[in-house]
């Protein structure tokens, strides 16, 4: 670290070119690379995934997508003359338009129709999957569509492709938590070149990791909310990282180094943090790619650069503007040896005299937190968690209001014939998947053209994020389904987007242990390796399982159960995206190794010092309670700001991280940390002798440094 630092001090200009030429280059690759994002989710081995593989080879007719054009008559019905005129007219239109291949017209003899007559939806098939339609195609069809409403009609198209060309997009409202950061830096840091070098640092960082993420994009399926994502966690952890080294080098000059000598000794010491502490983030976010699904691959990839190229910057971009620009950098205030405690010193001392009741307390209050998240309910968000207002969600909602709240959600079965044309399997299938309970109607078999598979579209009686649905779905496959396979020879499986949702729920749930297990193992080691300690790493690992509890708590009392949701824009429940607690785990174990790593560091440090174990965690909060504070704030302004936009994963995620960073920093390492330590003692720092000696050494504090600094 020592070399690194000297390095980019001593030839400042050569590193501040040569990260200007990176973001360049890389910037003009994902310019000419013509990539984009994709929101594709692919199951190998279930039985969801089953029934889409055959869908292109004997079924290319369908391997389009498909929208539906809805309309409500406010006067009559669908089927008067003047409205039927209306709708030929609209249909006529869309038939003519670029990338659509066909458009089937509402007839009640169809089901297209509602019973009232007052509903009816036309089926418009596009020739490409959703997500290789053009943009400008698809808002050609809602721009049509909805052009063709009339005082008497109401026109509105819902399905993938339009909820894709409708996804809202970033807005300057996401990066209002930069203002806040830029008061943090100013107020901790004490002047404005101190406070701009963390912001140059962060997003040097995230332009680098963005550009190479857009230049891959064509190699790679990479969700659509993944570059979103990534920025947010970059921009929090690159502001914080930067600031923990500029703490410690203000302390170094505060201390009488000069500036070069002030950064090498920050670099080595409160740098070796940041390596570790990113490194420990980048190792989570990667570990997701255990659990074999693609459709989280691409997010997990782009979040994990992005904090790569950010704990990069802060490690030679930083060092680099201090070689530059560092004589600008207030040091430290001095403090005179017999003054009274104040601040953390203080606070540390309160947590000294009762650790037990603050512990318990602490304790109580993460239990609160967390319990709403026994009631926690997976699945996906689907139309009617759009946007009120929005043509898919006025789209959705008159679906359900005419056909049934399961209308929005069917099933669709794939059935390959022992026999082709045997409409008599077919017929029994059919009759057995309506006898089910919980199903509301089966639609009429469509066979391909050679005959040898069928699709029958399944429609539930409840709505498609539904416990019921799910369960319904459950018992389809195995209850219903074998009995006729075995009867008539026909293989068929039970897919489609909410039976997709509920098999990506099932994979997670069964390969979580194993990405738990690699996650916390290897932490838990380096933990035990850095700090020559048992209770250090156990303790850390558990503290990071109640923030991501009481931070997925939190988000399904808020998202599922409906607090104060309208204050954050959202006016509708749901389940909680089926991925979400898995990434969760992965950001917020990271993010909590964030500050443990601070906060442990320095106590470890005094420890090494002094063997005095209250004094250790006395010193080292007092030392590092400021800056945790003030990395908090940063982090929590940046993610609540995102929760100001309109995706609602993104929401999920910004209120998740945000109430993660503030349970893990105000609650967990200001409070109940240090209760832990003070009531553990010496205990804190044992480890038996045989175990330490064959343990390698890895010391993150670097070279002894008097523990005034």
């Amino acid at each position: 670290m020592r070399g690194i630092a000297q390095l980019c001090h001593d030839r400042h200009r050569r590193v501040i070119g040569l990260w200007l030429s990176a973001i360049i280059a890389c910037g003009a690759v994902a310019a000419v690379s013509g990539g984009g994002f994709v929101d594709s989710l692919s199951l190998p081995g279930t039985d969801s995934q089953r029934a889409v593989d055959p869908l292109r080879s004997k079924f290319p007719e369908q391997a389009g997508d498909s929208s539906r054009v809805v309309f409500k008559a406010n006067i009559g019905t669908i089927s008067d003359v003047r409205r039927r005129r209306e709708v030929q007219a609209l249909l006529a239109k869309l038939r003519a338009l670029p990338s659509v291949a066909s458009v089937q017209s509402p007839d009640a003899r169809r089901g297209s129709i509602s019973r009232d007559g007052t509903v009816g939806f036309a089926t418009l098939a596009f020739d490409k999957q959703a997500n290789d339609l053009e943009k400008a195609d698809v808002d050609r069809v809602v721009q049509t569509a909805r052009a063709a409403a009339s005082h008497g009609l109401e026109v509105n198209v819902g399905g993938e492709a339009i909820k894709i060309a409708q996804r809202p997009k970033p807005s300057a409202a996401e990066v209002v938590g930069v203002p806040v950061a830029i008061v943090v830096l100013l107020v901790v840091l004490g002047s404005f070149a101190a406070m701009t070098m963390p912001l140059i640092v962060a997003f040097a960082g995230i332009a680098v990791a963005m550009a190479i993420v857009l230049a891959v994009s064509p190699l790679f399926d990479i969700a659509s909310f993944a570059p979103t994502l990534a920025v947010m966690i970059a921009l929090g952890v690159g502001i914080d990282y930067a600031l923990l080294i500029l703490n410690r080098f203000r302390g170094e000059r505060r201390a009488g180094e000069d500036v070069r000598e002030a950064t090498i000794n920050a670099l080595d010491t409160a740098g070796r943090s940041v390596l570790f502490a990113g490194a420990t983030v980048v190792v989570a976010l990667l570990g997701m790619l255990l659990l074999g699904v693609s459709f989280l691959n691409g997010p997990a990839m782009a979040a994990a650069l992005a904090v790569f190229f950010t704990m990069v910057g802060s490690l030679t971009l930083l060092p680099a503007l201090l070689g530059w620009l560092g004589h600008r950098v207030k040091p430290g205030a001095v403090k005179a040896p017999e003054a009274t405690p104040h601040g953390f010193a203080r606070w540390a001392g309160t947590i000294e005299r009762r650790p037990r009741l603050f512990a318990v307390a602490t304790l109580g209050v993460l239990a609160i937190l967390a319990l709403p998240l026994f009631g926690v309910q997976l699945g996906s968000g689907d139309a009617g968690t759009d946007v009120p207002g929005s043509t898919t969600r006025i789209a959705y909602d008159q679906l359900s209001e005419g056909f049934g709240p399961g209308f929005n959600g069917p099933l669709l079965v794939v059935a390959e014939l022992a026999r082709n044309g045997d409409r008599a399997a077919l017929g029994k299938l059919s009759a057995a998947l309506a006898a089910e309970d919980g199903v509301a109607e089966v639609g009429r078999p469509v066979l391909n053209v050679a005959k040898d598979t069928a699709i029958l579209t399944v429609f539930p009686a409840t709505k498609p994020q539904a416990t019921a649905t799910t369960d319904l779905i459950g018992r389809l496959r195995d209850n219903v389904v074998p009995p006729v396979e075995r009867v008539t020879g026909v293989r068929a499986w039970i897919g489609g987007a909410t039976a997709t949702t509920a098999d990506l729920s099932a994979v997670l749930a069964s390969k979580l242990p194993l990405f738990v297990l690699v996650v916390v193992g290897l932490s838990l080691l380096l933990l035990a390796v850095v700090f020559r300690s048992i209770f250090i790493p156990i303790k850390a690992a558990v503290m990071n399982v109640l923030t991501i509890a009481a931070a997925l708590g939190v988000i399904t009392w808020v998202f599922q159960d409906g607090h104060f949701a309208s204050l954050i824009g959202v006016h509708t429940t749901g389940p909680i995206e089926a991925f979400l607690p898995v990434f969760m785990f992965a950001l917020v174990f990271g993010l909590s190794m964030d500050y443990e790593v601070f906060l442990v560091t320095r106590m470890h440090e005094e420890w090494e010092h002094h063997k005095d174990a209250a004094g250790a965690v006395r010193n080292g909060l007092a030392l590092t309670g400021k800056v945790i504070t003030a990395a908090a704030i940063i982090m929590i302004a940046v993610f609540s700001s995102f929760m100001l936009g309109d995706d609602r994963t993104i929401k999920l995620f910004g209120l998740g991280l945000a109430t993660a960073v503030l349970v893990d920093a105000f609650l967990i390492r200001l409070v109940l940390v240090p209760a832990l330590m003070f009531v553990a003692g010496r205990v804190s720092w044992w480890m038996p002798g045989g175990l330490a000696r064959r343990l390698p050494r890895l010391s993150i504090e670097g070279p002894d440094t008097p523990a005034t600094k």
